[in-house]
């Protein structure tokens, strides 16, 4: 059965050849000559990398701060005591504290976006990872949510910090702001974006690291990008 797209997918669709690999500058200005939609669309970019996600030692995981922010308001959850938890609080987190918030937690609670906790805490934060876990809302160092920094790790949370993980099928999809950002925004975002995708390159990996790039909002086509100029950097 044929998908019956709206009159304004199959405008957008005419503005890009699929054919047709684009620079991130020509993109970036075909997205914003797409017709837009009554909500903020998120913009995001998607990867197809050539790894093996069944080998731990070609995960690709990590953060990347966003230079003009992700244009979503961001829930901070932290679990610290004393010192770390009034750091939190002065850095803006919304929710600070330690057995109160495990146990508030575990009995369902979920209105944030992202979780802290100070290694200390881990100890017992680790106990909620079939509550956490399922969210991708797991503290963990290698994203920079499990330090004795709290207000670094706060602040850069809000600023526009975004996560990206490999799934099962050795795809990344990363946000990189909003529809309404500006042009000159959104490619500083998703400059950084794949830039640190590509240093994200794990040593075990063998020949194209990188298979695929695309750019798109929510309810537009795929834009491919060129990615061989990020490549020779």
């Amino acid at each position: 059965m044929a998908i019956k797209r709206s009159k304004r997918y199959e405008a957008a669709a005419k503005l890009v050849d699929k054919t047709k690999s684009y620079t991130w500058a020509e993109a970036v200005k075909i997205l914003k000559q797409i017709p837009a939609t009554k909500g903020d669309q998120t913009v995001d970019l998607a990867f197809k990398l050539g790894v093996d996600p069944k080998q731990s030692d070609q995960m690709v995981r990590g953060t990347v701060a966003l230079p003009a922010g992700s244009g979503k308001n961001v829930r901070v959850l932290v679990f610290a005591k004393g010192a770390a938890a009034n750091a939190a609080k002065e850095a803006g987190a919304e929710f600070v504290g330690f057995e109160d918030l495990i146990k508030k937690v575990t009995e369902g609670f979920q209105d944030f976006d992202v979780a802290v906790a100070t290694p200390e805490a881990m100890g017992e934060v680790r106990k909620l990872g079939r509550v956490l876990g399922p969210r991708g809302l797991m503290p963990n160092p290698k994203t920079g949510t499990v330090t004795d920094d709290t207000a670094k790790a706060v602040k850069e949370c809000k600023a526009g910090r975004v996560e990206f993980k490999l799934d099962k099928a050795a795809n990344l999809h990363v946000p990189c702001g909003k529809f309404s950002f500006k042009p000159e925004d959104i490619e500083a975002n998703g400059r950084a974006v794949i830039e640190a995708i590509v240093r994200s390159r794990p040593s075990s990996a063998k020949g194209r690291f990188i298979e695929t790039v695309t750019l798109a909002s929510t309810f537009s086509p795929g834009i491919r990008i060129d990615i061989a100029p990020f490549l020779s950097a």
